[in-house]
């Protein structure tokens, strides 16, 4: 007999366990279809993120700047630290337990909610049924009222540099390393790249970032792409532009390396690394998820066709997370998650797609929400501009913490903020700060007359807001109002 729920989602990512978690609250009899396994078959949810991804690069990231810290940071304060050394085996098993923890805590969440776990890989079917195919080669098939598509996605391989997973890794192989590789290349200069390249760079590897395109991070404001450049390089990543991978080739012997191969302005180039990172981005886990007689159809990359409320051409059927269009972000994964659960439900429920805030968690931390001011200069519109040095800021200077800067873009006419974008500690917490000032249409002016709390690093928004009117307090201003 198939059984029959209100909901089944398939795949316990972000996007998917927070949607199953929602449904369940909403009073839906729901299921989680999750192909995760641990060495027993047991499902463990939380899919990339907390188990490959978002989770364990930060636990790695934080490891590696603390031992930066203790080498070169604590002098500053007068504390001795001598002969640090890094135990990396200690500092991955750190790593492998707080995955432990969230993704236990996930399985919690389902049975304090009453959403059914389902180990096996899901496909979905024909008239809302999904195929379940369990660790064993055993099948089941289910039904439901509403399926919720969320299977996530995978690093992309590239031919030239094949995975043996062993010395050409992919993103979940460089959270693995036993040791320091001396010589370290990372294919792909992107947010994986450089907070991996970050990881193992801070604990000793000579770190080659190789990057086909010509401009550094062209997705983020030029000016704060310029200075994380700058920092990066200054911290020892040899950052290189414009270079093309051709081929690689591995060289057996007593410890197998790799050469890399490829093309830059100055012509063909080589390089030798003990490991290679391939960090070139992503794409939809959407192969074999979908029958055709569905009638869920997926564009020319692989993406599941949905509109604004992540619904299909079908009713009742949905696709959230990094399997639709936009970024591949967790917390967008999330909050079409919620979405799709509270329009289940009726509700009229919509995600803000132009507030979606960008993290990339090398240190400085880099972050931004809203257009940059190339896209305003493209759309031909009228804007001023407010920038505040982390170099000036109070709190900034005690903790040892001076690079980087605040961006604030503002409408000319209506003041309203367009966009903010950060670089320095504590990026990402201080840019969730505008995010929820714009939700709320806030002006840069708003900003500036509000009370922030003295001193602290969000100082340096309130300068920028200020700036932004040619009213900062704190630094000299470029025109007065």
């Amino acid at each position: 007999m198939t059984s029959k729920y209100d909901v089944v989602v398939i795949g316990a990512g972000p996007a998917g366990y927070v949607a199953a978690i929602r449904c369940a609250q909403l009073g839906f009899k729901t299921a989680c279809v999750e192909k995760w396994h641990d060495e027993k078959k047991n499902p463990v949810y939380g899919g990339t993120c907390l188990n490959v991804g978002c989770i364990p690069s930060k636990a790695l990231l934080d490891s590696s700047h603390k031992f930066v810290e203790a080498q070169k940071g604590f002098q500053l304060h007068g504390i001795k630290a001598d002969n640090v050394s890094i135990d990396v085996e200690a500092m991955i098993a750190r790593k492998a337990k707080i995955v432990g923890q969230l993704t236990q805590g996930v399985k919690s969440l389902f049975t304090a909610n009453k959403v059914e776990g389902i180990a096996g890989t899901g496909r979905l079917l024909s008239d809302k049924k999904v195929l379940v195919t369990k660790h064993d080669g055993s099948t089941e098939e289910i039904a439901a009222d509403n399926v919720i598509i969320a299977a996530g996605s995978v690093p992309i391989n590239i031919p030239p540099a094949p995975i043996d997973n062993e010395t050409i890794v992919d993103s979940t192989g460089a959270l693995e390393f036993k040791s320091v590789p001396k010589r370290l290349g990372v294919i792909g200069a992107g947010v994986i790249g450089l907070e991996l390249g970050s990881v193992w760079s801070r604990l000793g590897a000579e770190v080659t970032v190789i990057e086909a395109m010509d401009a550094f991070l062209p997705a983020v404001d030029t000016q704060i792409a310029k200075e994380a450049q700058k920092i990066l390089t200054k911290q020892g990543l040899n950052i290189k532009l414009g270079a093309k991978v051709t081929g690689t080739t591995i060289n057996k012997g007593k410890a197998k390396t790799v050469t890399v191969t490829y093309t830059d302005q100055n012509g063909p180039q080589e390089a030798v690394f003990d490991k290679l990172i391939v960090a070139v981005g992503r794409r939809p886990l959407t192969e074999n998820l979908i029958d055709e007689k569905s009638g869920v159809q997926l564009d020319k990359r692989g993406f599941v066709i949905v509109d604004d409320s992540c619904s299909t051409p079908v009713p009742g059927i949905y696709a959230a997370g990094d399997v639709v269009r936009g970024p591949m972000l967790a917390h967008k994964g999330m909050e079409e998650g919620v979405m799709v659960a509270e329009r289940i439900a009726g509700k009229k429920t919509q995600v803000n797609y132009a507030l979606v805030p960008f993290v990339i968690y090398t240190h400085p931390e880099i972050a931004w929400v809203g257009k940059t001011e190339q896209q305003l200069q493209e759309e031909g519109r009228e804007y001023n501009v407010g920038t505040f040095p982390f170099s000036i800021n109070g709190r900034a200077m005690a903790a040892n913490e001076t690079e980087g800067m605040v961006k604030l873009l503002a409408d000319a006419k209506t003041d309203r903020i367009l966009g903010c974008h950060i670089i320095g500690a504590s990026a990402a917490d201080l840019v969730q700060q505008i995010v929820i000032a714009m939700e709320f249409s806030a002006s840069a002016e708003d900003i500036g007359l509000t009370m922030f709390a003295h001193p602290a690093l969000s100082e340096a928004l309130h300068e920028a807001a200020l700036a932004a009117n040619g009213h900062a307090v704190h630094m000299a201003n470029k025109r007065k109002r």
